[in-house]
């Protein structure tokens, strides 16, 4: 089993910059891919990216692809999200995730069911 904790949303202009990381424990952090979802009241849940195991392939949404961009470090048991150029329309709960299959490959179109555990999600607010 895996735990995952968010950590680093909060409120930040357009135009602003947050990083959120994703502090894992139980299974051994280099074994397996994470992605990043995120979800705005009354929407749902929406792929941002993933991250293979060793943190040498990702794939981002296309809403985000050039201002968000996903990493992983092992020996820290930690993944992280750097958002940059945020905009209106990213403000969402952000939730990290753990790939169910060992050999997850980042896609675009990847879906929630894809994903076994999960954080509790971390708020992230852009004003105008």
């Amino acid at each position: 089993q895996v735990q995952l904790r968010e950590s680093g949303g909060g409120l930040v202009q357009a135009g602003g910059s947050l990083r959120l990381s994703c502090a894992a424990g139980g299974r051994t952090f280099g074994t397996y891919g994470l992605a990043w979802f995120r979800q705005a009241p009354g929407k749902e849940r929406e792929f941002v990216g993933s991250i293979d195991w060793a943190g040498g392939v990702t794939s981002t949404a296309d809403s985000v692809k050039g201002r968000f961009t996903i990493s992983r470090d092992n020996a820290k048991n930690t993944a992280y999200l750097q958002m940059n150029n945020l905009k209106l329309e990213d403000t969402a709960v952000y939730y990290c995730a753990a790939a169910r299959n060992p050999y997850y490959t980042p896609k675009y179109d990847s879906g929630p069911e894809a994903f076994g555990s999960w954080g509790q999600g971390t708020q992230v607010t852009v004003s105008s």
